[in-house]
């Protein structure tokens, strides 16, 4: 063989593993933008409810204990909240609402933060079947902070049905959308 085909031999080689790095680059890039890159929105949802007293006359006296779950199990990244509210609803009316502190969700994690309810009505003078239900709503804004690099402002909401038994004075269903 001659000098110059050697070169040739030597070029294409070359050109061949040039092209094999950079068709795995892609991949690879192609991979982490689909998995690792991808943000989606946290879950924002009430937890274990545990009645304290309920009181119903013609109006309700509920206290009961819960938690508040923010699960940031989808993002590779931290998701930092503001300050929100929780706000509970009886047939439209408000009948209470709790306050949640600013915080933090670390990558694929879940907080949960305890609170105490304290709810009641005068307004409402019907229980109806003898069950009681209310409605949870609430609202967090942040932003989830992929890899420190970036950043994607991200709001979860909450939407909870809860039925409690007011004959048995217990939790009787916790639905959270």
């Amino acid at each position: 063989m001659s000098a110059d085909e050697l070169k040739r031999k030597k070029k294409i080689k070359l050109a061949i593993y040039i092209s094999i790095f950079v068709v795995f680059q892609i991949i690879v890039i192609t991979t982490m933008s689909l998995t690792v890159m991808k943000v989606k929105t946290p879950k924002f949802r009430l937890g274990d409810i545990k009645v304290q007293s309920l009181e119903s006359t013609p109006s309700f006296d509920l206290k009961f204990t819960t938690q508040i779950r923010i699960k940031n199990s989808a993002n590779w990244g931290s998701y930092k909240f503001k300050a929100g509210n929780v706000t509970f609803q009886h047939q439209g009316q408000t009948v209470g609402a709790i306050d949640i502190a600013k915080g933090k969700v670390g990558w694929l994690s879940t907080v949960k933060r305890n609170a105490n309810v304290s709810l009641n009505s005068n307004a409402i003078t019907e229980l109806g079947s003898g069950v009681l239900t209310l409605n949870s709503v609430g609202r967090l804004e942040g932003k989830v902070a992929i890899m420190f690099i970036m950043k994607k402002k991200k709001a979860t909401n909450m939407n909870c049905t809860i039925a409690f038994d007011v004959t048995a004075k217990t939790l009787q269903s916790l639905h959270c959308k």
